[in-house]
């Protein structure tokens, strides 16, 4: 017979498994963070105006500059 004692399990989160926990000293920033990209669809008699992407964003930037400048909230 052995005189050994069992040892007790570790002890556990009750919400979360042992293969499921996560080591954040090892984690890294995420490198698409900064690369956000937005997508418009424009109605095809807008469309049909522009040429590329390049001559719709140009119109937009002048548009912009003729706008009052609201204050952002933050």
């Amino acid at each position: 017979m052995s005189t050994r004692k069992k040892s007790k399990p570790a002890k556990q989160e009750p919400d979360m498994l042992s293969e499921y926990s996560f080591d954040y000293s090892k984690a890294k920033p995420n490198r698409f963070a900064g690369q956000a990209t937005v997508s418009v669809q424009l109605d095809p008699d807008v469309a049909a105006v522009f040429q590329d992407a390049s001559s719709v964003n140009n119109v937009l930037r002048a548009l912009v500059a003729t706008m009052p400048q609201i204050r952002r909230q933050s």
